[in-house]
């Protein structure tokens, strides 16, 4: 398994570039600075994640939904943006068999509680229905059993709750419900010869896209019913309702974040919008000190010219303790000698609230001194100290970083070096870079 996870990472662009996955999950799961209003569902709704491609498309050797992004599998960030999902009950992840193993271990590493994996099918629609019949097995407590279906590609990590709200309430009242897009291109056909023959009239056309949401009866009837030339050929569950069930699908347009990690590039897409979504809040903690808090105040001001916001708080406890919950970075403001004992402090907290299991955290330690010298208050601070702090850290998936700040008369001096601070903070927190982990920088 330890090879396989090395070989993953030696495998680890620009798609239509979607808008910002609002609801992507910047929290642990189950919460969200952007969560939806709170909606109503009566009925139970499991999904089904057919997850056993092989990425030819993508050149690479390790199959896509496992390529890892700031050391976390891209099915993890699909299952992750369903099982926040208060009203989804249980998801199924089905792959290949040879990767049961693989897909068990992600599961527990990232502690995923709503996932059960089965092993797919030879095909696309053989694998769903093991996936379905999974939900269905006989000897399962009655309330166990699906009233919705959601079907999901496990590579599409940045679905939406709004729109499986939609999805879902569609599906129960119709029988079936489906993501549709607008086509980007015109779709033609050619002749034998490789001529055109013609070409469709693209506003009658749309792309069928992910999610679709079944009753557990029309979808199961559906598959009881196909032939064996759809389980080999077919793709579209859908077709299969309306052909098999009689029931035709409610279309939903959907968002332009349903986008599917498909080709090289979309792999870099996809860690691209992740750091961007992890970047675009902080949590300063001052410690009380009135120093702390006018240099705090300086940088929440030139930080919302680099589009970040920042909270600022004196410390973590009552209710700031909710920020260990919502916020992936923090910095740790200091003018005390005691600057490492504060930060010790810091990550302690955040190794207890176990975010760091999701995504790499960044802990930013700004240093204010009142001279040339590397000092706190009178007192040395030692760049070593600070880099073992930093190793020990990372071993825990947070990455500590220091930036060295002078205080100044003059005004512009100061100005200066605060703006200073403001980059260098807003590129560590964006770029969340393993090589500058312990550094002590000077702004």
């Amino acid at each position: 398994m330890e090879d396989h996870h090395k070989k993953m990472q030696s495998d680890s662009c620009d798609p239509d570039r979607p808008t910002h996955p609002g609801s992507f999950p910047t929290c642990e799961a189950g919460r969200s600075d952007h969560q939806p209003a709170e909606r109503s569902v009566d009925f139970p709704v499991s999904v089904v994640l057919p997850a056993g491609g092989t990425g030819e498309r993508t050149g690479l050797q390790t199959p896509k939904q496992f390529c890892l992004f700031m050391g976390r599998p891209l099915i993890s960030y699909t299952i992750q943006a369903f099982e926040r999902v208060s009203w989804i009950q249980s998801i199924v992840v089905v792959v290949a068999r040879e990767h049961m193993d693989l897909m068990t271990d992600i599961v527990q590493q990232f502690q995923h509680t709503k996932v059960r994996v089965v092993p797919g099918g030879s095909t696309r629609h053989r694998s769903i229905y093991n996936g379905v019949l999974a939900l269905g097995e006989e000897g399962r407590p009655v309330p166990d059993k699906p009233k919705v279906v959601l079907i999901h590609d496990a590579v599409r990590p940045f679905v939406e709750e709004d729109f499986l709200y939609k999805i879902a309430m569609a599906a129960k009242e119709q029988g079936a419900a489906g993501a549709i897009r607008p086509l980007v291109s015109t779709v033609i056909a050619t002749t034998s010869e490789g001529y055109l023959d013609h070409s469709l009239e693209r506003a009658k056309y749309r792309a069928s896209e992910m999610p679709q949401g079944f009753t557990y009866d029309v979808i199961y009837q559906a598959y009881q019913k196909c032939s064996e030339s759809d389980f080999e050929f077919g793709t579209e569950c859908l077709h299969l309702a309306l052909q098999y069930s009689g029931t035709n699908a409610k279309l939903i347009q959907g968002p332009p974040t349903l986008w599917k990690v498909t080709y090289k590039r979309d792999l870099a897409a996809a860690e691209s919008i992740i750091k961007d979504t992890l970047s675009r809040s902080a949590c300063v903690i001052t410690g009380g000190s009135a120093q702390a808090v006018t240099l705090a105040g300086a940088l929440q001001k030139a930080v919302g010219a680099l589009n970040m916001e920042l909270a600022v708080i004196p410390d973590l406890t009552g209710e700031n303790g909710g920020y260990l919950l919502k916020d992936w970075n923090f910095i740790q403001v200091s003018v005390s000698r005691s600057c490492l004992s504060e930060v010790e402090a810091l990550l302690t907290d955040l190794e207890a609230a176990k975010q760091a299991l999701l995504h790499p955290l960044v802990v930013i330690l700004v240093l204010l001194s009142g001279s040339d010298e590397l000092s706190v208050s009178g007192r040395a601070v030692e760049p070593e100290a600070i880099m073992d702090l930093a190793s020990a850290a990372k071993l825990r998936n947070i990455l500590l970083y220091g930036i060295q700040l002078h205080q100044s008369k003059d005004t512009q001096r100061w100005e200066r070096s605060v703006s200073r601070v403001a980059e260098i903070t807003s590129a560590l927190i964006r770029d969340r870079s393993p090589a500058l982990v312990g550094q002590l920088l000077q702004a």
